[in-house]
């Protein structure tokens, strides 16, 4: 993780108004994060709080004793990991890792929560915030009890598009299904029967939407219950898709 001078985005941030977003603003340090990259394993105290920019996506992850890991949440330019939801440092229960590289700015735990208690309006948001990310979780329970890979798979590459923001996802299939929780011949399978839907592409680490409509068609209800209750909760903080 190597510290950058270019300016980074975040909308959960850019939603603040502009007296909050300064209580945070000398103590926010930009980083560039690699993908692969780890924030914090479980055990340990979480002493940062980070905020993705554009493009750049971490996820929580739990792993099985049988050796496999399973996401939890993905979080992208419309949030935060790192002890967003506790008060101080408390221990993680999930890893936090860099799935996609890009940018994020970092805050400590110890300013964030001083920012909280001087500003009501600070603290109703990352309350919010903290509510759509548990909305997340349990969508993610729900879809991974319920529906069909098919559907799960279509919902995970909506969601990662739309934090990414653009048609090329730098992904390999080994990568997804590690992410959905399953072997690599059976989301290859999956994704061969959308490419010959002419719903998507795929290339050597790329997967290219080439049609966004038929693939919200494939895709579970999970993906656009929790997009109305970020509307809902925080509105204009998770991004729309092009």
């Amino acid at each position: 993780m190597k510290r950058v001078q270019h300016p980074v985005r975040n909308r959960l941030l850019d939603a603040l108004s502009a007296h909050d977003r300064g209580l945070l603003a000398h103590h926010a340090e930009a980083y560039g994060l690699e993908a692969g990259e780890i924030l914090f394993e479980p055990g340990q105290d979480v002493l940062h709080v980070y905020f993705p920019g554009p493009g750049s996506i971490a996820s929580l992850l739990l792993d099985l004793r049988e050796g496999a890991t399973a996401e939890a949440a993905m979080i992208g330019q419309e949030g935060a990991v790192g002890g967003i939801v506790s008060d101080g440092n408390k221990p993680a229960f999930a890893r936090g890792a860099v799935q996609v590289a890009g940018t994020a700015l970092r805050v400590p735990i110890e300013a964030l929560e001083a920012a909280k208690q001087r500003s009501p309006t600070l603290r109703d948001h990352f309350a919010r915030y903290a509510d759509c990310l548990l909305a997340q979780v349990l969508q993610s329970v729900a879809c991974n009890a319920v529906h069909d890979l098919d559907a799960r798979l279509a919902r995970w590459l909506l969601s990662t598009q739309d934090r990414i923001g653009g048609r090329d996802l730098r992904l390999t299939q080994q990568f997804i299904a590690e992410m959905l929780g399953v072997q690599r011949s059976y989301a290859s399978r999956i994704i061969g029967d959308l490419e010959k839907k002419g719903i998507i592409a795929t290339g050597r680490a790329l997967v290219t939407i080439r049609d966004r409509r038929r693939l919200e068609g494939e895709a579970c209800e999970c993906y656009a219950y929790l997009r109305r209750h970020y509307q809902r909760v925080l509105p204009g903080v998770y991004p729309m898709p092009e």
